[in-house]
């Protein structure tokens, strides 16, 4: 009987990678310094971190473009340098910065990929068609990629890191100087690759609310070391991060409010008074009937849920 498939799409485990540029004082750039992440089959999985933070060394180890100096990694159940050739096969990539000949039309990009991959004859023109038409590019079929705009090429990388239908997509800053409108198209084509395809995405981004509306679960990248990982959630209740109640009151709040049950902290600034608490869904109704119950008038109220952003501020203090 064949092996059950792993249920880990990557296991990574201590990757470290150093560059090493000029001769005579030749200058070390730590890259990686010991990068552990598990990713599970059908996750979307989000790597944020600023530039410079080791996300796309890690992607190209991962995609068997680097080969680390130190530390594991399988992927789809296959280590990432003995088993390069097999592995390569089953993934794709796509940058957020696509570089494609520039005097070659969208279907001769897309085709000659699909050449790489070992299709040809009828299966490729079947497969050409089908991604050109997946992803609005029929009326560009023709178009040399110089000619495309920011938007239609990062289409057009789109398509061609899924000519293979690969099991695991790398995406490396996917709507990188995109338009919002064509960022939310973008967004909702990688949500329905894993929604229709189960397939297993890997992406960096700098925009923490793009992670938050695609990512399963996210870690954070500083200086080539994850600072932490999980899901959003959980990154916010591990930090300390909680809803936040703006209040509105008449007269100043009282002194009991920062020490009421759930309240881990409260602040007043500009007329409002700020409370962070572990569950707004929960505490809210209880704040507002000891304010009341205490005189006070809530001339109104705001409830936001924390962010990444602010995790990751946290997170890299």
């Amino acid at each position: 009987m064949p092996s059950p498939a792993p249920t880990l799409a990557i296991d990574a485990r201590e990757v470290a990678k150093t560059f090493r540029s000029g001769w005579f004082r030749p200058r070390l750039t730590d890259a990686l310094r010991g990068v552990t992440l598990q990713v599970p089959r059908g996750a979307i999985v989000g790597l944020l971190g600023p530039n410079g933070a080791g996300k796309t060394t890690f992607l190209s180890i991962l995609a068997t473009l680097l080969i680390p100096d130190r530390g594991t990694a399988r992927v789809l159940g296959l280590d990432v340098v003995r088993d390069s050739m097999a592995l390569r096969r089953r993934l794709n990539m796509a940058s957020g910065r696509p570089s494609f000949l520039w005097s070659l039309r969208v279907s001769e990009i897309i085709a000659f990929y699909g050449r790489l991959y070992g299709l040809s004859g009828v299966a490729l023109r079947v497969r050409v068609d089908k991604l050109i038409e997946q992803y609005e590019l029929k009326p560009y079929r023709r178009v040399p990629y110089s000619e495309l705009s920011t938007g239609l090429k990062q289409r057009v990388a789109l398509a061609k890191s899924l000519v293979n239908d690969p099991e695991l997509l790398f995406l490396d800053e996917p709507t990188l100087g995109l338009d919002p409108d064509v960022s939310v198209r973008v967004r909702a084509h990688i949500a329905a690759l894993r929604r229709e395809r189960g397939m297993t995405i890997v992406l960096t981004t700098h925009y923490m609310r793009e992670a938050e509306e695609l990512c399963d679960e996210v870690a954070f990248i500083k200086a080539g070391r994850i600072l932490d990982a999980g899901t959003p959630e959980a990154l916010k209740r591990r930090i300390g991060l909680g809803d936040v109640i703006a209040l509105r009151l008449e007269p100043a709040p009282p002194a009991w409010l920062g020490e009421a049950p759930g309240v881990l902290r409260c602040a007043t600034a500009d007329g409002w008074t700020k409370c962070t608490v572990d569950d707004a869904e929960k505490r809210l109704p209880d704040l507002l009937r000891q304010l009341f119950a205490d005189g006070v008038t809530v001339r109104n109220v705001r409830v936001r849920e924390p962010e990444l952003e602010e995790v990751f501020v946290e997170l890299a203090r």
